[in-house]
């Protein structure tokens, strides 16, 4: 596919983000495919895995041979999930661990157990409350579910890390929002869970370049997957699943470039944010633009609310 006619898809929204976007596009990626068994000996952790994109998520990193730990909030609701997954990839292995990302309590528990390697970290947990909620520490649930956690859990794994690749999977739906330099935990106005679902998710875009510094030579990488067809997209939003059903993507094609970002042979620029296989702009239109000094607030605001000195 033509650089121009991607841009296009792209900027047009639908056709980009839909799956007429990825059949397109993905036409030129089989000579770019990760090879065959690419993290063969390697061990990868994907939160939020119990379904939608972070089950597909754990089937294409374990189909490439990686050891898979499914983070979930909770192990015993899990068995479903890791039954399709045997199902579907015969001879990988799994290992459920709980964890709830929102709870920067349990993440520190979490982050205590594990020893070893760890060379994929995929923060995929997500939440779309439908009025504000706070995480046990007291910080809205979107924020401290996206950001937070997920800040903790990769300070705490950095020994684990080194050299290895972060990513954090976000939405096109950021595009909408600016930086919420001067209310991060959304406790001005209405309310509203998209909104504070994509809120959190533009702080996520926003922070990558600084996480990437922070990290270097581990790899950071931003993603959003489209519109694809999952139970929470499902869930959160009905009116717009039933609207757009026909064009939504599957879960494995919403997953294809995390995987992708994860098991690539390509040395690839750190701190950027992805969509199909190619790096994307984080703005689209003026107003949602900040300066780097909002970007640094809200880098401090956010480690010193997860607790990283």
């Amino acid at each position: 596919m033509s650089r121009a006619l991607d841009t296009v898809l792209d900027r047009t929204v639908v056709p980009g983000y839909t799956k007429l976007g990825y059949r397109l596009r993905s036409r030129s990626w089989p000579a770019d495919d990760p090879r065959p068994n690419a993290l063969a000996g390697q061990t990868a952790v994907v939160t939020g895995a119990r379904g939608g994109l972070g089950k597909a998520t754990a089937a294409g990193l374990a189909g490439l041979g990686a050891v898979v730990r499914l983070v979930v909030r909770d192990a015993a609701k899990a068995a479903d999930a890791v039954a399709d997954l045997r199902a579907e990839v015969p001879d990988a292995t799994f290992v459920v661990d709980e964890c709830d990302v929102s709870d920067l309590d349990s993440v520190r528990r979490y982050a205590a157990t594990l020893t070893g390697r760890i060379d994929v970290l995929v923060h995929n947990a997500g939440v779309m409350p439908p009025e504000r909620k706070e995480s046990p520490q007291g910080h809205e649930l979107t924020l401290a579910t996206h950001v937070l956690g997920p800040l903790l859990l990769t300070e705490l794994l950095r020994p684990r890390l080194t050299g290895g690749r972060v990513v954090l999977v976000a939405s096109g739906g950021m595009y909408t929002q600016q930086l919420p330099v001067d209310d991060p935990e959304y406790r001005n106005g209405t309310y509203r869970g998209a909104t504070a679902y994509a809120r959190s998710k533009r702080i996520q875009v926003a922070l990558t370049p600084l996480l990437a510094a922070d990290l270097a030579p581990t790899f950071v990488g931003t993603m959003h997957p489209g519109w694809s067809q999952t139970p929470g997209l499902t869930d959160s939003l009905p009116f717009f699943t039933s609207l757009t059903r026909p064009l939504l993507r599957t879960a494995a094609q919403g997953a294809d470039t995390t995987v992708w970002l994860a098991a690539t042979d390509h040395t690839l620029p750190t701190g950027k944010f992805w969509h199909d296989r190619q790096t994307r702009p984080a703005h689209y239109v003026r107003h949602t633009e900040h300066s780097e000094a909002d970007v640094r607030r809200c880098w401090d605001y956010c480690r010193a609310a997860a607790g990283i000195s």
